[in-house]
């Protein structure tokens, strides 16, 4: 038995279809007065994503791969079968698509594999609004290998700097690894003109579209994506699973990232030879049942409509900053023309540690702290901020009460 989805009509700003939307998450109904703005860190699961993961435990529960017995082989068809889904979710093809924990591990197996190719002073380029998964492998690998890194400034508005970004390439550049939406600002980056100026120096990139996958459609191919990055729990998945998509020509370069099960053709005393892909990056036993729940989550964002539901959070992450940008004290950080659902803040002298659990104390939930991209906060000549994060359960009323609620915190704080 296999989850049953709902079709949902489109979702607007003016509708009351993100009320009814937040009907199919049970942790509302548990908690009926949480107004839940940290939907960057982590989304919650509709219950169509917890039934498919539970009916997987019910009913298939078994090791994938091999098995002769039925059970198995069901289990190793439901996990397949959530690979082509999220292949086509992504407009790649099943063997590009490598399961993983999520982005932090995507990014760091391609540091492993294809970043051990790298001689010293090879160069990669980044930009100061990474985050921490997508610049610390890559320091790592400058004390492995001797590489170079370089940097795409932020501006003021928050915005990539692309005349800096075209100045740093070099014939001794290998690769670009940029976020496609900071977790931080909420800016929508203009990708097309990362990947033309990098495929115009025949340099392959990867994008880390965490925050892009639960409000954006994706294609892999024809944004011309060499590496992206994406993990389950952001777009409504369980926890414990993400995604590489690779391209085959990058991905069959590459040496495996761990030894063990299942990464094999075959294992002599004198050496192994490797399986085929994806699985020779997939060692150990898998992920299933997140899988299973993340196949399920990918129908239920394309059940609503995953381009309407970007926009209805931006349209939430406007109506809140037109809200707070009155109030004494605030400070947003960025002004981006485009703008996913996340705005981070802060409040006067406080820290944002206390405008966060000020918030708390009202049921509010947001994030507050570095967001871990210490770069990108010492640009902006801060520490921490608060942050708010809206998804596809939150209204425009929880909008409207967290901007009163912090109008009185100033008094406080």
């Amino acid at each position: 038995m296999r989850a049953q989805f709902v079709a949902h009509a489109p979702v607007e700003e003016n509708s009351s279809i993100a009320g009814a939307l937040k009907r199919e998450f049970p942790i509302f109904g548990e908690r009926p007065e949480l107004i839940y703005l940290d939907n960057a860190a982590t989304a919650q699961k509709p219950l169509s994503v917890l039934d498919a993961e539970r009916d997987f435990y019910l009913r298939s529960c078994a090791n994938v791969h091999r098995a002769i017995h039925a059970i198995g082989e069901e289990a190793t068809a439901r996990y397949e079968e959530a690979r082509r889904r999220m292949a086509d979710f992504i407009g790649a093809r099943p063997r590009e698509i490598v399961f993983t924990r999520g982005t932090t591990e995507s990014i760091n197996l391609v540091a492993r594999t294809f970043g051990e190719t790298l001689q010293p002073d090879d160069e990669i380029i980044l930009s100061v609004m990474e985050h921490h998964a997508n610049m610390v492998p890559w320091q790592q690998l400058t004390e492995r290998r001797g590489v170079s890194l370089k940097f795409i400034p932020v501006t003021e508005e928050g915005e990539l700097d692309l005349a800096e970004y075209e100045k740093l390439f070099s014939p001794k550049t290998r690769l670009v690894a940029v976020t496609m939406v900071s977790n931080v600002l909420g800016t929508i980056n203009p990708v097309d003109k990362i990947f033309a100026a990098a495929h115009g120096a025949k340099v392959p990139v990867l994008l880390d579209v965490a925050q892009a996958a639960p409000s954006m459609p994706l294609d892999a191919r024809a944004l011309g994506a060499d590496f992206a990055a994406f993990s389950g729990h952001k777009m409504y998945a369980p926890f414990g699973i993400g995604v590489l998509y690779g391209t085959e020509r990058m991905l069959d370069a590459m040496p495996p990232f761990m030894g063990g099960g299942d990464m094999i053709s075959e294992v002599r005393l004198e050496g192994f030879s490797v399986n085929e892909l994806p699985y020779k990056f997939e060692a150990g036993t898998p992920p299933v049942a997140q899988a299973v729940g993340l196949e399920a989550a990918a129908d239920w964002l394309s059940s609503v409509g995953i381009a309407a539901l970007g926009e209805y959070e931006s349209a939430l992450a406007r109506r809140f900053m037109d809200g707070i940008e009155g109030i004494p004290g605030i400070r947003i950080l960025g002004s981006a023309a485009r703008r996913a659902g996340i705005v981070a803040f802060t409040l006067g002298g406080a820290h944002a540690h206390d405008v966060a659990a000020y918030l708390d104390r009202f049921n509010i939930a947001v994030r507050a702290g570095h967001h871990c991209a210490h770069p990108l906060a010492r640009r902006f000549g801060i520490v921490s901020s608060a942050r708010a994060s809206f998804g596809a359960y939150n209204t425009r009323e929880d909008v409207d009460r967290a901007v009163a609620v912090l109008a009185g915190a100033g008094e406080v704080l």
